[in-house]
């Protein structure tokens, strides 16, 4: 009898490389290379004040929108980023472990690892307080970058780039992008909507994860040519 269809694949097998294969190389260094330079600029701009206005404008224009029931939305979404977050992470690594997706397992692993000691190092180093919260209570952490943004890019945008590099329906590929670009943009919103972050804080924490994912991606595609050419 034949197989079952089935829309995501079996154990690992390492890909051929293909033309495409090595453009997408090519593009995730040049977008990791192009973020790592708008980072800095931020930055830079960030501790000169320059972003102030720009900051407060957008933190009022959101705050506006203020409501009982957008507030509870709000608060539901940013734990996405975070709280959440971290139960899906764990969920994730026992479906891989039970598809016996090792080198996904590993990769997502290595991405979320950065992204938190990233995250505590560029606070460190920038040093900027938080805004004062429209509501609750800010955290105590500094502001610059945005864990939440940080963490969530790099939390759903690799585990939909290691699951639509293993689904075989398109029209799936693309309900896997499209809910974590979803997901991404909303957490980053909710953080400016509670007034724990500055709108700056979370564009670059998504330049800082963009940098980080893409580096990741890279040296995934890397290992995966090596592996495909290696003697049987």
């Amino acid at each position: 009898m034949p197989e079952p269809h089935t829309q995501v694949s079996g154990p690992e097998e390492a890909p051929k490389p293909t033309p495409l294969f090595e453009a997408a190389i090519i593009v995730s260094l040049a977008v990791a290379i192009l973020c790592l330079f708008l980072f800095a600029w931020l930055g830079r701009e960030m501790l000169e004040g320059d972003t102030r206005s720009l900051d407060e404008a957008v933190r009022s224009w959101v705050h506006q929108f203020a409501s009982p029931g957008m507030t509870r939305t709000m608060n539901a979404i940013s734990l996405l980023g975070y709280n959440v977050l971290i139960v899906e992470m764990v969920i994730a690594f026992v479906v891989f472990a039970k598809l016996r997706w090792r080198r996904a397992a590993v990769w997502l692993a290595v991405a979320m690892t950065g992204a938190l000691l990233l995250d505590l190092a560029l606070k460190y180093a920038y040093h900027r307080p938080r805004p004062t919260a429209f509501f609750g209570v800010a955290p105590a952490s500094y502001s610059f970058p945005s864990g939440h943004a940080l963490c969530s890019l790099c939390f759903y945008g690799v585990l939909a780039g290691l699951l639509s590099a293993r689904i075989k329906s398109t029209a799936w590929r693309v309900a896997v992008w499209t809910a974590a670009a979803v997901l991404i943009v909303a957490i980053g919103l909710s953080r400016i909507y509670l007034g724990v972050h500055y709108p700056s804080d979370v564009l670059a924490g998504y330049l800082a994860a963009t940098v980080w994912v893409g580096t990741v991606i890279v040296l995934d595609h890397v290992r995966k040519v090596r592996f495909s050419r290696k003697p049987l």
